[in-house]
């Protein structure tokens, strides 16, 4: 018997692109969110809220707001924000003229079915071997983050910019108001963290270097027995 490497093309171009900027911005968006954070580390609920009122939660962080980095951590938040959005655009015309949606994350009904589903979390993730599509799990995630959560970030932050609500005020409106809207911001920043460290963790179970190289390449290597 004797093992051969097989070699199919995974990823295109523009998803392997499109991956890579989202990446960096990813990273961008979380380093300057912590610095906003910091800057002050208080949740409110409603229009306002500030150092002399009550907070909705106080986080366990320290108060850094001394040290002048809200700026140059906004700076960076809106420029990534905005890089992830034209990004975003350019990969969902994409996935919508190749069916790329459709073909490989919507599900068939039929595996929305009790059993299929409770299957699916019995084993919420492939095996290296059998990693070459999308698991149930992993479709209807990628569905949520990409159809529900980013948009929602995208509303959120929005309505915390006062020269956006000026004009369109009904989308702190919908919210409660700017301080809803930074704290209903910062969850759903926690859940896409949640959604990136699983990410990581799924690359690295079913064979990291694997992966990391399919999604550069675009290529997946396995292994055969002849």
């Amino acid at each position: 018997m004797k093992d051969l490497l097989n070699t199919s093309q995974r990823h295109s171009a523009l998803i392997r692109v499109t991956h890579w900027i989202n990446a960096a911005a990813f990273i961008a968006l979380l380093m300057s969110g912590i610095a906003i954070l910091l800057a002050y580390p208080r949740l409110h609920w409603g229009e306002t809220g500030s150092i002399h009122t009550e907070a909705w939660l106080d986080l366990p962080l320290p108060f850094v707001l001394e040290l002048g980095i809200r700026g140059p951590g906004r700076s960076i938040h809106f420029f990534a924000a905005w890089v992830v959005l034209f990004n975003g655009i350019v990969y969902l015309l994409s996935g919508l003229l190749t069916r790329h949606f459709t073909k490989n994350l919507v599900p068939a009904l039929s595996e929305l079915k009790p059993a299929s589903l409770a299957r699916a979390l019995a084993h919420p993730h492939p095996s290296a071997d059998t990693a070459e599509h999308y698991n149930l799990i992993q479709r209807l995630v990628y569905l949520v983050v990409i159809f529900g959560l980013i948009p929602f970030m995208f509303l959120t932050g929005l309505a915390m910019s006062p020269s956006v609500t000026s004009v369109v005020p009904f989308i702190v409106e919908m919210f409660g108001g700017h301080q809803s809207a930074r704290t209903l911001h910062f969850f759903a920043a926690n859940a896409l963290l949640i959604f990136f460290l699983v990410h990581l963790t799924m690359v690295v179970l079913t064979g990291f270097g694997r992966q990391v190289r399919a999604m550069i390449t675009g290529y997946r290597t396995s292994q055969a027995s002849k």
